[in-house]
């Protein structure tokens, strides 16, 4: 089973930037459609970003235009930059197939924006 390590999250300003990263174990970026996800404290969990095999992407409203979606299948990555962070963006981001695999699911990376 491909295991899933996402990492690059931190303590950021209202309209700062972080890049996030998804390390796959194996190959599944060119075979899967993939996603980052995000739960933050007393919601549910939320497909925030897709990217699909052939590499078009979708987000979800409440972060088109600030976040983008990329993938680096050669080398098993996935990446999630976000751009003008708002504290609403507050929530543990994950990595995961889309849609999820309940035996992919990481430790996720926090991240926190101060207004």
């Amino acid at each position: 089973q491909v295991q899933l390590v996402e990492s690059g999250g931190g303590l950021v300003q209202a309209g700062g930037s972080l890049r996030l990263s998804c390390a796959a174990s194996g190959a599944i970026f060119s075979i899967n459609d993939m996603g980052w996800y995000r739960q933050a404290p007393g919601k549910q969990r939320e497909l925030v970003a897709t990217i699909t095999r052939g590499g078009d992407t979708a987000y979800a409203d409440s972060v088109k235009d600030r976040f983008t979606i990329s993938r680096d299948s050669a080398n098993n990555a996935m990446y999630l930059q976000m751009n003008s962070l708002k504290p609403e963006d507050t929530a543990l981001y994950y990595c995961n197939a889309v849609p999820s695999r309940v035996a992919m699911w990481g430790q996720g990376t926090q991240v926190t924006v101060s207004s």
